[in-house]
């Protein structure tokens, strides 16, 4: 198999899902479709604690101290929200997805359209199996991470289409565009982050997923796509820090 074979076969799970979630969607009663939301919501709220619990390892400690883990972490959520909200992260997505809508001239209305892009999206793209599992199968250790993804996006897939409708299917593109790249990095660049540098973007993504969880079960809306640059200053924090001490 070729590096991006993962990203391939996590395309066609989503596209697959989706195909699925539109045949079913109108069968379902609204309530049935809110609670699937709150479903995934809570799930994604497992995955974050998991991320989060992972990330702060002993790699990163050994890297930053004992004591400042959760100070890069919270760092990099603090500037990277700064940044985030001063270019307006959130609401260029919401404005992509409108453009995506047009196109496409969705049936649905708008605000489920954008909800369910951006929703799907950030579900996909926004956690550690999207980011170790490209970055693997660019340094031809396999695809594995992303296959196990793969699985996990075709059943959200199907849930977020039966509950959004058509929006979920303009996820495909962003999530074929982000892990391409990071697969052509880890192609590129081999292994250019230490294991504390990745965990840290790992427990970063985390915190992220589960600002995206609060949202799904309808606690808060976070604008969780102005947290987006955190991912990047996240290692770049580590390795300062680590290069401090």
């Amino acid at each position: 198999m070729f590096p991006g074979i993962g990203t391939v076969i996590n395309v066609v799970a989503i596209a697959a899902g989706c195909g699925l979630g539109l045949l079913m969607g109108h069968r379902f009663p609204e309530r049935t479709r809110s609670l699937v939301t709150v479903a995934l919501g809570l799930f994604t709220l497992v995955i974050a604690g998991s991320s989060i619990a992972g990330g702060l390892s002993p790699a990163l400690s050994d890297q930053v101290g004992p004591n400042a883990p959760l100070l890069v972490v919270l760092s990099a959520l603090l500037v990277g929200g700064i940044i985030g909200s001063l270019i307006r992260i959130e609401d260029r997505l919401d404005g992509l997805a409108e453009k995506v809508r047009a196109r496409v001239a969705a049936r649905e209305q708008g605000s489920r359209f954008v909800e369910g892009a951006v929703t799907s999206t950030l579900i996909f793209c926004v956690g550690p199996l999207a980011i170790l599992g490209s970055l693997s199968d660019g340094l031809g250790d396999g695809p594995q991470q992303l296959l196990v993804k793969s699985l996990m996006d075709g059943f959200a897939a199907t849930a977020f289409a039966a509950t959004f409708g058509v929006g979920v299917v303009a996820s495909i593109i962003p999530v074929a565009l982000y892990q391409g790249l990071l697969t052509l990095l880890g192609a590129a660049a081999g292994s250019f982050l230490s294991p504390g540098e990745i965990d840290a973007l790992t427990a970063t993504g985390g915190v992220i997923l589960l600002g995206l969880g609060i949202r799904l079960i309808g606690l808060k809306p976070v604008p969780v796509g102005d947290l987006l640059p955190a991912l990047v200053l996240a290692p770049a924090f580590t390795a300062l820090v680590g290069a401090l001490v």
